[in-house]
């Protein structure tokens, strides 16, 4: 795991700018096959979660996880990675509000969209639909979080709002609470709860 955070670490340093040797040198030493491109730290955390639950160990399969930092640098990291790059097999997940420029970056780039999943709003939102908001409510409160969530559930701008925005926004409301929840809610699932295009994403690993 160590070996493949320093490729995922690497591959980061070489999007922003940075020698891409270094890359090149740890994906043939570890192996590396495959690349799954994702938005964010949120992201990851809930991939690396259902890939622990079913027992998979992505490193040692070959796969490194990597979390872009936003949408629009899928086409950077697509190049680096797929066919003009390093030539691994990419997959990972999108919003739906973000589709057409990731088709259009991933043709550019010559990777197949097959390996692209499409999160409805994000994934977040998937999680909380394919949970219920009572579920949830009852994560955050076993988090030690529900006061935060009731001082929340007070301020103007959020009354009258849905309760699944209502709690995909708290989620997004303090640094390093979208990550942890990214994992806690992926824990809470039952195995038939799996939002489609997470589960689609492992199978398709």
């Amino acid at each position: 795991m160590a070996d493949m955070r320093a490729f995922q670490d690497a591959v980061i340093d070489w999007a922003k700018g940075g020698p891409g040797g270094s890359a090149s040198d740890l994906a043939v030493r570890l192996g590396v096959g495959a690349a799954v491109l994702l938005e964010g730290q949120s992201d990851l955390a809930a991939v690396e979660a259902l890939a622990a639950r079913r027992g998979r160990d992505l490193a040692a399969e070959g796969v490194c996880v990597v979390p872009m930092g936003g949408a629009m640098s899928v086409g950077r990291y697509a190049g680096l990675l797929g066919p003009p790059g390093l030539g691994l097999r990419l997959a990972g997940l999108c919003d739906e509000g973000e589709q057409g420029f990731y088709d259009r970056a991933l043709e550019r780039a010559g990777v197949p969209r097959r390996g692209f999943f499409v999160c409805v709003r994000d994934l977040e939102d998937e999680l909380i639909r394919a949970l219920g908001t009572a579920r949830v409510e009852e994560v955050v409160r076993a988090e030690g979080d529900l006061r935060a969530w009731q001082t929340f559930l007070c301020q103007p701008a959020h009354h009258g709002r849905p309760r699944q925005q209502q709690l995909r926004r708290f989620l997004g409301t303090k640094k390093g609470r979208k990550i942890r929840y990214g994992r806690l809610l992926v824990e809470a699932l039952d195995p038939g709860q799996v939002p489609t295009p997470l589960d689609d994403l492992l199978a398709s690993l």
